[in-house]
């Protein structure tokens, strides 16, 4: 006998394989107020230090090593690239070029994942001619390799 389709569960419960975690949800309300509020702030350097408040805010708010991790990256890329804006995207920190975000740190704790990623949008410069190219990175510590490594990057993402 065929089921009720209006007793069955929504395809997008987060119960379902489907469906968004409870994290994804979050990050997505996140957005949405990010941008709302990033829309009343309106432009210049009112809201520019309005965005790297809220996201030093954010980090603020890490559970340890993120925390650590994450003060480490915002200074990382703020020194390599000051021509990149801070701003909070889907509540996670990220640097972001006419609005459009470069580079990003997610917080591994915070996700309830293994480890926090560093990663480069679309618009980084970090095409490859072979056609294969990280994208993203997982981060646990950031040794002074590590941190030369995103140095070289993120000087290679902006230029």
């Amino acid at each position: 006998m065929p089921k009720d389709p209006k007793s069955t569960k929504n395809a997008k419960d987060a119960s379902t394989p489907d469906g968004f975690s409870e994290q994804e949800r979050a990050a997505m309300k996140e957005r949405a107020a990010e941008l709302k509020a990033a829309g009343r702030r309106g432009r210049g350097a009112a809201k520019a230090a309005a965005e790297e408040k809220d996201l030093l805010a954010k980090i603020a708010k890490m559970p340890e090593p993120d925390r650590q991790l994450a003060e480490r990256v915002h200074a990382l890329v703020t020194e390599t690239a000051p021509e990149l804006a801070p701003k909070l995207w889907y509540g996670q920190p990220a640097y972001a070029r006419d609005g459009k975000v470069v580079c990003f740190f997610r917080s591994g704790l915070m996700d309830k994942t293994r480890y926090s990623v560093f990663g480069f949008n679309e618009t980084a410069n970090l095409d490859d001619p072979s056609g294969l190219w990280p994208t993203s990175y997982a981060l646990s510590e950031l040794t002074e390799a590590a941190e030369t490594t995103l140095r070289e990057l993120i000087r290679q993402a902006v230029s």
